[in-house]
């Protein structure tokens, strides 16, 4: 086990595996209660959504990662994560920029590890969007830009004595239209760059296949965890299956597709909703990955 990555142990379980409870979503938590006919859902909405989260999921779960803005403050005034789970901060600015219909990767440097560090955070989260390949043409090197914040980030957490996780959205370019196969050689490469900076754990949209999970098993060098991007409860244990038993996966950082319908609940229901089924859910997902998922410290080892 290599020093830089002894960190990693806060928000993983005894056995080495990220069971991590995602709920550090800010706008797309706003556009959530839209959809379910609350549009005008306040700060004390988002926050009493996050300690509801917190508070039922939280003794299952190795870690949770948390918005800065509205669930870090939210849960630890409310005491509402359990003492043994992690605590994750999202440290990417809430608002992202963009460059002709492209997203931007930016970083704000008064966000960085001793201010994770301050709110409490065992880890500091940051999410880029880099695209592998991207033509540069007289334009900024969008995709360089996005390298070099990494590496800052994760320099940073080195110095701080706290783990980096690093998550990668590849997107796009206006007008194109992906294919399968492209996406899921974006995803790999993606991940390849990303870890090669130096990040202690890469949090990976799920390629598509299980030739794309044994493609990141044989060239991503660094641990990984899957994220679950909001699909289908059933459709993230096939998702967990394949990312660990062909990709080496060490575990999962999921959100929505956990806890994603309580927000349509208030109250008592979304209480019972989250006892009755978002934590049997989750209960699921650690069956699932249990013997399967790689332990971290094999492979930062």
């Amino acid at each position: 086990m290599t020093d830089r990555n002894s960190g990693l142990a806060a928000i993983a379980d005894a056995d080495g595996v990220f069971s991590i409870v995602a709920m550090d979503q800010r706008n797309t938590l706003r556009r959530m209660f839209a959809a379910v006919g609350q549009p005008d859902a306040g700060d004390a909405d988002l926050r009493q959504a996050k300690i509801d989260v917190a508070a039922a999921l939280t003794p299952l779960a190795s870690g949770i990662l948390l918005d800065p803005t509205w669930g870090v403050p939210a849960t630890t005034e409310a005491g509402a994560r359990a003492g043994r789970c992690g605590l994750l901060v999202a440290a990417e600015p809430a608002d992202r920029g963009n460059y002709n219909g492209e997203p931007r990767t930016h970083r704000d440097p008064k966000q960085d590890a001793a201010w994770v560090r301050a709110q409490g955070g065992d880890a500091v989260k940051f999410l880029v969007q880099l695209r592998p390949g991207r033509p540069v043409g007289d334009g900024p090197d969008i995709a360089a830009e996005v390298l070099d914040i990494v590496r800052a980030v994760a320099a940073d957490c080195r110095e701080a004595g706290i783990p980096s996780v690093v998550e990668n959205l590849v997107y796009a370019l206006p007008g194109e239209e992906l294919t399968a196969q492209q996406r899921e050689d974006l995803i790999v490469e993606a991940a390849v760059q990303i870890a090669d900076t130096g990040v202690d754990l890469v949090k990976i949209e799920y390629p598509g296949s299980a030739e794309g999970c044994r493609r990141v098993a044989d060239t991503v060098k660094a641990p990984w965890a899957v994220l679950s991007a909001g699909v289908g409860f059933e459709e993230f244990q096939t998702v967990l299956r394949v990312s660990c038993d062909e990709g080496g996966a060490s575990g999962f950082i999921a959100g929505r597709s956990i806890w994603k319908e309580a927000i349509g609940l208030a109250g008592p229901a979304r209480r019972e909703f989250l006892d009755t089924v978002a934590r049997p859910r989750l209960q699921t997902c650690l069956d699932t990955v249990a013997g399967r998922a790689r332990p971290w410290t094999e492979v930062a080892g």
